[in-house]
């Protein structure tokens, strides 16, 4: 009986393990069916075998210019604000001009006693020399009267310089604007001191925006003027065509890029503002000798730091996420090369809708 007893209890204790067990399964099972799936967008590595350069712009305008003074003062009057646009001579800003007022009424005296000693002087000028033709004065009285009539006109002239002086930087308190534009930026409030040239605006041309673009050493020789482009601007989900107008010749001030202009078409000059960002892809005559033919290149934007090291995702066979972990070489552009860890045959996740770890379920978008 007791044998049967144990047996029993063996038995039903086996049954209840394994019942567990198939419950911890249907539980794992359900929790992994309640984790939807993050929709992911899929790309092949790029090989070098298109002619172009793809890089990132900044829409700009190409005449823009800092509104400052010549004088110290403080800013009485600010007429215009961010946005608004003006027509060349309009009154941007006013500054405090007492100090200058007072000189300029300085000047004005001193113009008015110098009037008064060169009309003395000139009459004893025209007196004397009557008198020495008629041989009533003599040389020196004639010479005398003459470095009076000079010293006057002298004094004079000088005086009506101070006073164009004072106009001159009087003219530098009621600021105009140089061109017609539209106001970029507002630094600075009524009541701020004003400085010798401290931007208080930024005036920008609107009629005449193009791209600004920066290339890399390692592609600059590929790039010609008049080389075509497209552009497209994500802001308003529009391409445009354009070309290029403008290469520097150095990259000291931008760390070892080049700066490059690219025009834009008359018909999207309405629709854009300077700021917007833009994915510039210029088409070269060449190949880039820099790149191997066999490189495996990814998009910057694909690439995961994750401390020292650098990975990116791919599509397992079970539809989630593989972190994958690379090595990178060179970069291109927005394009950065892989030496080990992916080849060219093989997909990755080029972008998601939500945050992507290892084994995550996707859904990979149609293409």
């Amino acid at each position: 009986m007791k044998r049967k007893q144990n047996s029993t209890l063996l038995l039903l204790g086996l049954i209840t393990l394994f019942a567990g067990a198939c419950s911890s399964s249907s539980e794992k099972d359900v929790v992994k069916e309640k984790t939807p799936a993050i929709e992911v967008s899929v790309e092949n590595p790029l090989i070098n075998t298109d002619n172009s350069i793809a890089v990132t712009g900044q829409i700009e305008s190409s005449h823009s210019a800092n509104i400052s003074t010549r004088v110290m003062g403080y800013i009485t009057g600010i007429k215009v604000k961010a946005g608004d646009h003006v027509h060349k001579g309009q009154l941007l800003v006013t500054i405090s001009n007492e100090d200058i007022l007072a000189k300029r009424a300085q000047a004005d005296a001193m113009i008015s006693g110098a009037e008064a000693s060169f009309k003395s002087a000139e009459k004893d000028y025209a007196r004397f020399t009557s008198l020495y033709h008629q041989k009533s004065a003599t040389a020196k009285e004639l010479d005398n009267v003459t470095l009076q009539y000079q010293a006057a006109k002298a004094g004079l002239q000088s005086a009506r310089q101070m006073k164009a002086e004072a106009n001159a930087i009087l003219a530098y308190t009621n600021i105009t604007a140089p061109f017609s534009g539209v106001v970029a930026q507002k630094l600075m409030d009524a009541g701020s001191m004003a400085n010798p040239g401290m931007p208080i605006l930024v005036v920008e041309e609107n009629k005449n925006l193009l791209v600004s673009a920066v290339i890399p050493e390692t592609e600059i020789s590929r790039i010609q003027l008049k080389s075509p482009a497209t552009i497209f601007i994500k802001s308003i989900d529009k391409t445009f065509n354009g070309t290029v107008t403008e290469i520097s010749p150095s990259s000291i001030a931008t760390g070892g890029q080049y700066v490059v202009k690219i025009n834009l078409p008359q018909e999207a000059q309405n629709s854009l503002n300077a700021g917007m960002y833009t994915n510039v892809n210029i088409i070269t005559k060449d190949k880039s000798p820099a790149i191997n033919s066999e490189a495996v290149l990814v998009p910057l934007s694909a690439i995961n730091h994750i401390g020292q090291l650098t990975a990116l995702y791919t599509v397992s066979n079970n539809n989630t996420a593989l972190l994958r972990y690379v090595r990178l070489g060179k970069t291109y552009g927005n394009n950065v090369e892989i030496l080990s860890g992916l080849n060219k045959n093989e997909s990755f996740i080029a972008s998601a809708e939500g945050k992507l770890y290892n084994g995550v379920p996707v859904k990979v978008k149609p293409i």
